[in-house]
């Protein structure tokens, strides 16, 4: 749909940002809260935001190192399985 119009998908997630914004300010300026209450709501999610986005990075850390582990395993396996595969062809060379 997006490209039917010429519109390119960085320019779509721009306009949906900018919308978000003046939307946000929008409501700023009508909100029934006074400016300390205001500033004390925006300052309370934005620590919030921050401590998600801290534990979903430490998250990403730890999946991240598990399959670190998990290949470097599969590729000790498989140079196992190489080593006493030629070891084993080499004998049955001897023995012929």
């Amino acid at each position: 749909m997006a490209n039917d119009q010429g519109i390119t998908p960085g320019g779509l997630v721009v306009a949906f940002i900018a919308g978000a914004a003046v939307g946000a300010a929008v409501a700023l300026l009508f909100a029934p809260a006074s400016g300390e209450q205001t500033r004390e709501f925006l300052s309370q999610r934005a620590r919030e935001g921050r401590e998600r986005a801290a534990e979903a990075a430490r998250q990403g850390r730890d999946i991240l190192n598990k399959q670190r582990e998990n290949i470097a395993t599969a590729f000790d396996r498989i140079r196992e399985q190489q080593r006493s595969g030629s070891s084993a062809m080499g004998k049955e060379e001897q023995d012929a």
